[in-house]
């Protein structure tokens, strides 16, 4: 098993590189309700997301803040099974207003430079997940639950 520090390493470059994550929130009644989205890092602690107000996923953000990001580096080849890593950011959400929410649109077009129209739009709302925990598998088997902070 890989050392922590190891890990940390390789989950901040992931977090760094990737584009698309695997947003989980809760619906109605607790229903799990999943999408892709663009994301962007603040810090290890702290991911953005944007998505607009008229989707499903912020209705379930507006009844439950709880959200899971998957994110994860595989090629869909046979070599995941031995080199992939995936990484579950278990958090909050929070919806980012005035001078938080331009800072947080300057670092998610830094990332995605394409996606400014859509991100200052004023029905998009731009999200940030407060990571309380990672929870990182390497080599598809080994877990390890990682702080967001050392």
């Amino acid at each position: 098993m890989q050392g922590l520090n190891t890990v940390r390493a390789l989950l901040e470059d992931m977090l760094k590189s990737q584009r698309l994550a695997a947003l989980s929130t809760a619906g109605p009644g607790g229903a799990p309700y999943g999408n892709l989205v663009s994301f962007a890092v603040l810090d290890s602690g702290r991911l953005l997301f944007a998505t607009t107000r008229e989707t499903r996923k912020y209705g379930n953000l507006k009844g439950d803040d709880r959200v899971a990001l998957l994110v994860d580096n595989r090629q869909n080849e046979e070599a995941d099974f031995h080199a992939a890593l995936a990484a579950t950011a278990l958090g909050r959400a929070v919806e980012l207003s005035g001078q938080e929410r331009e800072r947080g649109i300057v670092r998610y077009i830094g990332k995605f430079p394409y996606l400014e129209d859509f991100v200052r739009s004023p029905s998009c709302a731009l999200f940030r997940v407060d990571v309380e925990r990672y929870i990182v598998v390497t080599k598809f088997q080994n877990v390890i639950e990682v702080s967001p902070y050392p």
